[in-house]
């Protein structure tokens, strides 16, 4: 590549950390290495010409999982482990909001309303909720869970909800953007469009190979989420999730976050807009990929649940889908570690960026200081 003397002096040369990924938990990470390092000169590598993961392509909800999601994970997780991870998630929503401010974010705490398709789901769900409400109740101080009607007149549910009263939404938009010019404002260097093909860690130093040219750095962090298995050796399986949004809608009146099938769809009004994913259920093998895109199997789906069930009443156009990459595993927790000597990772988010990024950022800086 054609850099002169100039660039490569000031992008390139006596680089402390080196963050491979631009999204929540690298810009993250970087503010927290500035905190305890002021002086550090610090660069951050983004393959995208945005975060090219999940960070912006999500729906923007702030939660910590729904009733029947938290009663699926006591199947595969102690009691103690799904009380952590509701804890960190709430957590991390906290820090998210004092890092940002709310009006900044554009945070909304208008509750998160878990359907149910059928009597039994429902009955199986409530059985458990005086458990869970005492489970979670160190955290939050309150009954988290709670049953309200259906008064947004969906069909083909119950015609109760179970309401989670602490989730909130946010615009991932707004937030990636205040993040990135809180990052700039530090002295942080950003760029873009540039993706890490490899790296080799030496006694004191790591030559960084890229598909721009190569460089060293002391200390590397890898931030890449859903993109992990393309550095790191953990158990990170990507997983795509597919999105949709309609044009503007007159009178809508939806308000809230919505959940349906376990999390696996996830809907919320923007801008009088219905926002619409998931869906990776239908096909999972399928949607374990690292590549952007959409399949006829999800889309149809995702079209036919808005008409017979979201806006059964209401004409609608789709007007943009999209998709992101998430990165899950066998088990919820994220895998923040020293991987050697100088290699550091926070990754395996499990679907829960919005509200463990900022505290797998800052612990994931934190390492170096063990």
């Amino acid at each position: 590549m054609n850099f002169s003397y100039w660039e490569l002096k000031e992008w390139f040369t006596n680089i402390d950390f080196t963050i491979v990924g631009s999204g929540i938990v690298g810009l993250n990470c970087a503010l927290e290495l500035k905190k305890n390092h002021p002086k550090a000169n610090i660069l951050i590598l983004e393959k995208g010409m945005l975060p090219q993961g999940a960070s912006t392509k999500n729906a923007g909800f702030a939660c910590f999982g729904s009733l029947s999601e938290l009663i699926d994970d006591l199947h595969s997780h102690t009691e103690q482990e799904v009380y952590n991870l509701v804890d960190k998630r709430w957590k991390g929503s906290q820090l998210l909001r004092q890092n940002l401010g709310d009006r900044n974010i554009d945070f909304q705490q208008n509750k998160g309303f878990e359907l149910c398709d059928n009597e039994a789901f429902f009955e199986e769900c409530i059985s458990r909720k005086e458990e869970i409400n005492q489970l979670l109740k160190p955290i939050f101080n309150a009954d988290v869970f709670s049953e309200s009607e259906n008064t947004f007149g969906f069909k083909k549910v119950h015609n109760r909800y179970i309401t989670n009263n602490f989730e909130g939404q946010i615009d991932t938009g707004k937030m990636a953007f205040q993040l990135l010019q809180k990052v700039l404002k530090l002295g942080v260097k950003i760029l873009n469009n540039i993706s890490v093909e490899s790296f080799v860690e030496n006694q004191d130093k790591i030559n960084i190979k890229t598909n721009r040219l190569d460089f060293y750095t002391k200390k590397l962090f890898i931030a890449t989420n859903g993109f992990a298995n393309q550095l790191l050796d953990e158990k990170v399986q990507p997983a795509r999730a597919q999105v949709l949004i309609t044009k503007p809608i007159k009178n809508l009146h939806i308000k809230g976050t919505f959940h349906l099938d376990k999390g696996y769809y996830y809907f919320r009004n923007i801008n009088d807009r219905i926002l619409f994913g998931g869906g990776r259920n239908l096909d999972f093998k399928t949607e374990e990929t690292s590549e952007f895109g959409q399949t006829k199997i999800i889309q149809n789906k995702l079209e036919e649940i808005l008409k017979t069930t979201i806006l059964p009443n209401t004409s609608f156009e789709i007007e943009h889908r999209w998709s992101g990459i998430m990165g899950v595993g066998n088990q919820k927790k994220a895998i923040v570690k020293q991987i050697s000597n100088n290699v550091f990772c926070g990754v395996r988010l499990g679907g829960m960026g919005i509200a463990i990024g900022s505290l797998v950022g800052k612990e994931l800086a934190e390492l170096i200081n063990e």
